[in-house]
């Protein structure tokens, strides 16, 4: 136990395991030096928000680590974009062996990404520290509060590091040094890129490039071998992190990614964070993005979690017909309800409720009737229990599966248990929680939807805004492609149109089938709502 705890400890520079082993680029004379690479703008994005699940050894669910590009203004007197990371032990690891609870938020120049001023709030164990630094300036002769320690010039901290390591073009071969500085101590070292691999997670697979880090002149950082993984995008999310450790392997893996409206709490004249009164009990994550402990106690990285004003209502009724190529006669109906609120299971949650069945013609070729029931969360729309019952032609299958949100697990009433990211999201509950996502053209959202027993990622990419027309009426709507990670997960090439106003429709869902071209159009849109 005590080389256990001694190991988790050591993790702790690790478990920064996304602050300190992202640490990858910082300037060297004898390697490629960062102000020489290219430098991309993308993964600065406000409102990016990612979120990681950690295990460790024989932990499944070890930490929770969020990041957060959360806005950008004058900081500290200058330009600059803030940067925020939490890190936060949970489960048997928090309770039992090693209890962190940091908050972290970086300034960096908006041009290059270096940093100049970084803070810290360190809560581990009962000790509670903040540190405040600046970085890469020159320390005048004025003294400076105990609280306050100077940076080293040409270095990052861990989360500027990571940022800006995602801004560089990461090519076949190339080698970028390390200049990082953590406290008094600076870490040298380099990361090599590798090459590219399909990367499979508990979330589905991901081509990514890879990428290892080696440290010069400390031979135990370097024994972690650390590798990382990275989307082969321009965005370079990394998607999988591992250190190697005598008492088992760290894993980091994407739970979920998206953009939300940014928000962030009130700084002073000196940059310095302001004290806040605690959230309301009232407040809750976004759809799609879990925190690991209840958002009402301790949301992480303290963003406003208040959920918007959902765009349904109870009682509200949509029901589509599904047409067949050019065909002008329906072959399926579908029909999608939002039941009472009430306590289900012991759980204050909404009822979702769908159906879908063949109809006309198709009806006698191929009879579909598929019924699901999808129990979430009043305030956060994740789901808690699902019930499926498809009947597909002779084959009929039914499933009641209890959703742990807290603890990553799916149980199915066979006893199949299956990990899955916290935010997990069902195929129902994720049809009403996509209509409360940024839906702004060129901006995506991933969640995690869970399928066929394995969750994958769903990344929803906005489009284009585009007239369609609809019983007579030419609607506004915006155009969202929907496709997994899955090496054909746009298959089907999924086109969904959702209207533009406060109720966010879906109006158009097209697919492409073996069948041919599928088309299912919204068919009545009740007036009166409980």
């Amino acid at each position: 136990m005590f080389r256990l705890i001694k190991s988790l400890r050591t993790v702790h520079a690790l478990l920064l395991l996304f602050c300190l082993s992202l640490c990858a680029v910082a300037q060297s004379q004898t390697r490629s030096e960062v102000a020489a690479s290219s430098f991309s703008s993308t993964p600065y994005v406000v409102g990016e928000k990612l979120s990681y699940n950690v295990s460790f050894s024989n932990f499944p669910t070890a930490a929770h680590v969020e990041l957060l590009v959360a806005g950008r203004g004058q900081f500290s007197g200058r330009e600059g974009v803030e940067l925020r990371a939490h890190v936060e032990t949970i489960g048997v690891v928090s309770a039992a062996l090693y209890s962190i609870n940091n908050d972290y938020v970086t300034f960096v120049d908006p041009s290059t990404g270096l940093p100049y001023r970084a803070q810290q709030t360190i809560r581990e164990g009962a000790r509670t520290e903040n540190v405040t630094s600046d970085l890469n300036v020159v320390v005048g002769a004025a003294a400076m509060p105990s609280t306050q320690l100077a940076g080293s010039p040409g270095a990052f901290d861990f989360v500027s590091a990571l940022y800006r390591l995602r801004a560089l073009p990461l090519s076949q071969g190339a080698v970028y040094a390390i200049n990082v500085q953590n406290g008094a101590r600076i870490f040298n070292a380099e990361l090599r890129v590798t090459g590219r691999e399909l990367i499979k997670t508990n979330v589905g697979s991901s081509n990514s490039i890879v990428t290892q880090i080696r440290v010069r002149g400390d031979s135990t950082a370097d024994d972690y071998r650390i590798r990382i993984y990275f989307t082969d995008d321009e965005r370079h999310i990394p998607v999988l992190i591992t250190a190697r450790l005598r008492s088992g392997e760290i894993r980091a893996e994407l739970a979920s990614s998206e953009i939300l409206p940014a928000t962030a709490p009130p700084l002073a004249a000196d940059g310095t964070l302001l004290a806040q009164a605690p959230p309301q009990t009232t407040t809750a994550p976004l759809p799609g993005i879990a925190p690991a402990t209840s958002p009402a106690t301790n949301p992480p990285l303290n963003v406003a979690t208040s959920l918007p004003v959902l765009p349904f209502k109870v009682g509200e009724e949509l029901n589509f017909n599904f047409f067949l190529g050019n065909g002008a006669q329906p072959v399926g109906a579908a029909s999608f309800r939002v039941r009472a609120r009430a306590s289900y299971f012991n759980r204050d949650g909404l009822l979702l409720a769908s159906s879908l069945r063949s109809a006309g013609a198709m009806q006698g070729l191929f009879q579909v009737n598929d019924q699901i029931n999808s129990y979430v969360d009043a305030a956060t729309l994740r789901p808690f229990r699902t019930e499926l019952n498809l009947i597909e032609g002779k084959r009929q299958d039914k499933w009641v599966i209890s959703l742990d949100q807290n603890g990553g697990s799916a149980l199915f009433d066979d006893g199949t248990r299956v990990e899955v990211p916290v935010g997990t999201h069902d195929i129902l509950s994720v049809f009403y929680a996509l209509r409360s996502f940024d839906l702004t053209p060129s901006k995506r959202t991933t969640v995690s939807l869970l399928v066929n027993k394995r969750p994958r990622l769903l990344h929803i990419d906005a489009l284009r805004r585009a007239n369609i027309q609809l019983g007579g009426k030419q609607i506004e709507a915006v155009e969202l492609s929907l496709k997994t990670n899955d090496p054909q997960g746009d298959q089907l090439a999924l086109r969904l149109w959702v209207s533009t106003d406060r109720r966010r429709l879906p109006l158009r869902l097209t697919a492409q089938t073996p069948l041919g071209p599928v088309r299912a159009d919204l068919a009545i849109i009740p007036t009166t709502l409980q």
